[in-house]
Parts: structure tokens; sequence; C-alpha cells
């Protein structure tokens, strides 16, 4: 760890310290290549440079358009350095809604990953007259924009120009200073602007390093969006502790890069363990009768194991040579084939993680920890320890974070990592923060006795059925979900009789199913509309049934044939099911769900 009461001050002395040392590694033409904690400062200095020859100084604000890569940290970092303010859009975001943002905080200046995204903007840059500098990070720039290498030599040539001018610059960047404004996605009208401070990152990242042992010797593969502020605090958290970042290439081959990086922590959305649990249990499905035997049998073994360590026990006698067993012959190669060989732990935030799969990884030898936070606290409030943890829960609260419960049941924070209010939004800041510093989260959840806070739901999603029976509809989701044919599930039911369900399939599997079944088609489309596949998400909903109350039992469902995406536009860039979306979009088909017919008994 390192000193400095900003970011961009710790990142100057993590590269006094570590310049040699690998900071990011990254994939180019099919090969891993490094980048040094110098040649991260270095990046830094050259961009910030060029930033001040352009006339950006402190409080200006510049925005970057781009996936999750190592130049979204150097400009991020030269940003700051600067004393200016970040501002992240998501590469998912229309042209409509980056011309919003770019407007709405009046950036200056805007960093573009490629072709796609510069036709995105040059579709509303007669909009955005402000934005005098645009960059992209390809090799070729359109006429009006410099290459990043561009920019950096004009950084150079500035610094060669003007010495000592990004030290002067570093001094005036003070905690209380507007480190970045963080747009949330919202599924109706415009985003509202998270401001956040350098102070407020400070507070979170040297706090949930007290909880959490990292350092120097770890490695994290990094491939949740930037933009994001889960993603963004992993990245800084990176400065403070030291540790490596790989990048993965994308979503798409996370499983890929696992396996070539082996990293000792994983930071990710519950999505991606859940794609990782359906696999291991199509594996297993597909195996031999001997193979499912002896994974069923390590699984009980593991769960065994599992149940006296979260009792703060060890395995003992018998017990123990089983769990060496099962390890040795089932869990090792399982952690093999998700690139986990090292792992020492994996966070989970951004979404309720099934109770259920964070203890299917907890017997395989994985430990989750699940935490919870939002984008106005900085990320972070709550984290479960290595030590200290319950599963269902989101852990405890951070040094610094108070958590309370109102009486309606939502949770309130306070605390350094809670942010200032909105951007040009006074009235919206009034409605979430009290005089005396209190967040009201929107979330609904409980405290227990030894301070461990499980969330229920968010306040406004919470389904109150017409007979006034409270459903927390994510819990049935992610229940629903835990089945591999599965892919993605919406609730449905506010002021209705009964509860109903859209239903996506993983169509990888249920197709495996539909040729072993003798079922007809392979698209999603002719899936959907089979008969023995309907059947089949039929049975997997009465069985989920079962572990639910009545009233909160799905009693219909219709399975639709494309799945929710980010692209599409159902689902958040941390893949969260955007309800008020989804309903709209759906809306004749969930209308019909409450016509006369047959419903699941």
């Amino acid at each position: 760890m390192i000193d400095g009461d900003t970011i961009p001050h710790m990142l100057e002395a993590r590269v006094k310290k570590s310049a040699v040392r690998t900071a990011f590694r990254y994939k180019a033409a099919g090969e891993w290549r490094t980048l040094t904690w110098g040649d991260y400062g270095q990046a830094v200095r050259e961009i910030s440079r060029a930033l001040a020859a352009r006339g950006v100084g402190k409080g200006d604000r510049v925005a970057i358009l781009a996936q999750t890569r190592p130049e979204w940290a150097f400009i991020d970092q030269a940003v700051l350095a600067l004393g200016a303010v970040t501002v992240p859009i998501y590469p998912s975001n229309t042209a409509e809604q980056c011309q919003y943002i770019l407007e709405n905080s009046q950036a200056c200046a805007l960093f573009i990953e490629d072709g796609a995204q510069m036709a995105k903007y040059q579709a509303v840059a007669s909009r955005c007259p402000q934005v005098k500098t645009l960059v992209t990070l390809q090799d070729q720039a359109p006429e009006g924009a410099l290459t990043l290498a561009a920019f950096r030599a004009q950084g150079r040539e500035f610094a060669r120009k003007n010495p000592g001018g990004f030290e002067a610059a570093l001094s005036k960047v003070q905690p209380a200073d507007m480190a970045t404004i963080v747009y949330t996605s919202g599924t109706t009208g415009n985003p509202k602007g998270v401001v956040l401070t350098h102070g407020n990152f400070a507070s979170d990242i040297r706090s949930v390093t007290q909880v959490l042992s990292a350092g120097e010797d770890d490695t994290v593969l990094s491939f949740l969006p930037m933009a994001h502020i889960f993603a963004r605090v992993e990245s800084l958290a990176g400065i403070y502790m030291g540790w490596e970042a790989a990048f993965a290439e994308s979503l798409e081959k996370i499983v890929e890069n696992l396996g070539e990086i082996s990293p000792t922590l994983i930071f990710s959305v519950p999505r991606i363990y859940e794609r990782a649990y359906g696999k291991i249990l199509a594996g297993v499905e597909g195996g031999s009768v001997l193979k499912r035997a002896l994974f069923n049998w390590s699984l009980g073994v593991g769960e065994k194991v599992s149940k006296l360590k979260q009792q703060g026990k060890a395995s003992t006698g018998l017990l123990a040579v089983q769990f060496a067993l099962a390890n040795a012959l089932v869990f090792k190669k399982v952690r093999s084939k998700l690139g986990m060989t090292r792992l020492r732990f994996a966070i989970s935030g951004g979404a309720p993680l099934s109770r259920r799969i964070a203890e299917f990884f907890h017997a395989l030898g994985v430990q989750i920890l699940e935490g919870y936070g939002l984008t106005e606290t900085t990320a972070a409030a709550t984290v479960n320890r290595l030590d200290h943890y319950k599963f269902g829960t989101v852990g405890e609260a951070i040094p610094g974070v108070e958590v309370k419960i109102a009486g309606d049941g939502e949770i309130l924070l306070r605390g350094p990592t809670v942010f200032p209010g909105y951007y040009k939004d006074e009235e919206a800041s009034k409605e979430v923060l009290t005089p005396d510093g209190w967040f009201h989260t929107g979330d609904i959840g409980q405290l227990d006795s030894e301070g461990f806070l499980a969330i229920t739901d968010r306040k406004k999603d919470l389904i109150i059925t017409s007979g006034g029976k409270n459903v927390s509809p994510q819990n049935i989701e992610n229940l629903l979900k835990t089945d591999r044919h599965i892919s993605q599930v919406m609730v449905y039911g506010d002021k209705r009789k009964y509860l109903t369900a859209l239903v996506t399939l993983n169509v990888e599997e249920v197709a495996k199913w539909a040729r072993q079944a003798g079922a007809e088609g392979a698209s999603a489309v002719e899936l959907a509309d089979s008969p023995q596949v309907i059947g089949l998400v039929e049975g997997i909903v009465k069985e989920k049934n079962k572990q639910l109350a009545s009233y909160e039992s799905i009693k219909k469902f219709r399975i639709v044939a494309l799945d929710f995406t980010v692209e599409g536009g159902e689902l958040t860039p941390t893949l969260k099911v955007k309800r008020k979306v989804v309903t709209q979009k759906y809306k004749d088909l969930l209308d019909g769900l409450y016509d006369a017919g047959d419903r699941i008994e």
C-alpha cells in the first residue's frame, strides 16, 4: 500500500515504488503483452500535458466512450491529475444518450474507442459544440480528430516547453474536489449524474482494502465496463494495492482468458458466476453415469465441509480424507477448466447473487465474497470478509460506513464514501440525502444481530399483488436461473392476482436437450415455440415453485425467443434486467398472461 490523499497522488507514489513491475497485461495479435507502472505513469503524464496544452484545467469535464482497456485507465488518471473531471460513457449508450451526457456535463474533450463509437458521436456532434478536442484510440483518425499516439506526442512537446507543469497541476488537486460524474443508466427519462470526489474514492479504497487482503503479488482479470463504478473502483484499488490487472478480450472470451491468466482475484457481477455454474452442471449432465455419480458424491462432501467452514470449524477425520479425495479427483479439475487454479477469492457485486450458487462454489473450493454498494456510495458499502462471512448476505459495513434500516425497510447509508449530490439536480439530491448525511438507497434489506446486511429487493421493484402480498421478484428470478436451461427471467405481477414470468432460454443447453428428447427445432425462435421445450420449462417452474410460498409461485409464463441483452436495451451494462424496458417491450405478451386459461398448479 502507498500514501496519497487523492487517486492521482496515489498513482505518483505507486509509479515511484513499482516503476518496473507489471501494471497491466493485454492481448494484441493473439499474444499477451505487458505494461509497467512506469509505462502507466508516462502515459498519464503525456495525455495530461496534451489536455493542458488545449486549455483543459481544473474543474473541466472530459468524457471517455470506450470499452475496458489500459487506455481507459491512462485517460482517467490524466484527467484526474489535472484536477479535471472524468465523465464515463457506456459504449452501449445510444447516440442520443451520449449527446445528453456530453451536453449536461458540458464536456470539452472526448476520447472515443473506434469507428462504431465515432459514428455514434458524429450523428450528434453538431449538437455538442462545446467538445473542442476529439481523440480516437484507433490507429487512424477521421477529420477533426487525433489518434491517441499523436495526442501523446503533443503532450511530450508541451511538457518539454513547460517543465514542471504536471507537478504544479497535481499539487492543486484536493480531496474535496470533484473527480467524476457517473451517469446512472436510467430505464426511463434522462440519467442522473452522480458526483464523486477524490475523497470519496480514497475513502472507499482504503476501507475496502482494510478488510480484503490483496497486494502486489495478486493478479486480477478485468472485464467489467469501466464506465461502471464497480470496475472503476477495482481499477483504482489496483493503484493502491499494486496488483497486476489483465484485461479480458471480451465477455465472450472470459473463460478462455481466465485459463490463460489464472488470476488470484476476480471482481464480477453475478451473471458471470451464474454462467459458470450452468456450464459446470451441463458438463456433469453430459458425462457418463460414473462421472455424474463421482461429481455428486464429491459435491456432497464439499457441502459438508462448507457448512463446517461457515461455522468456523475445520473438517477432521474421515471427512477430511474424503474432501482431499474429492478435491484431487473432481474439484481441482473443475477449477482448472474455469481458470481458477490460483484463485484466492472472488468478489460479487452489482446485483444479488443466489445463495445456492455461492454455496455451490464454496463446496468446490472457490470462495465468493458478496458485497453491496451503489454509484452514490462509491461502490462498496458492505462486504463479506474471508474469515467472517454469511452466504445470502452482502456482509458487514466497511470501516467508516454506517448502515441502518428505515421504518419501511429501506437501507440507509452514511459515511465518507457517500456522494455529495447529483450534478445540476438539487431537487433529486434532496430526495435521497438527509441533512444529517444519510443516503436513501432505494433498496429494501435487513440487518441481523451481528451486523450482516441482507438485501431483499429494490424498493421500486417490489411487487404488491392485488391480494396485498409483498413479493421480491429478484429472489424468484435467481431461483429459476439456477437451472442451466434458463438464461434470463423477469417476474411480473404488480397489482395482479398472481405472478407470471417472461423466460429466455440458454439456447446451447436447450438445443442439446431437444436433440436428446427428439424435439424439433434448433434456432432460438423454433425452440421457444416447441411444445416439448415449453413442457421442459413448465417442469422447471413447477419444481422451483415447490420452494416458494403460494403467493410467490409463478402461475403462468411465456418463453421469449431472443435473450435479453445490453445491446437490445433489456439489460444494464452490469447485466441486470431493466424491468420497465422489458415490461414495455412485451406489454401485450404480459397482458395475455392474465387472460382466462390454464395456470401452473
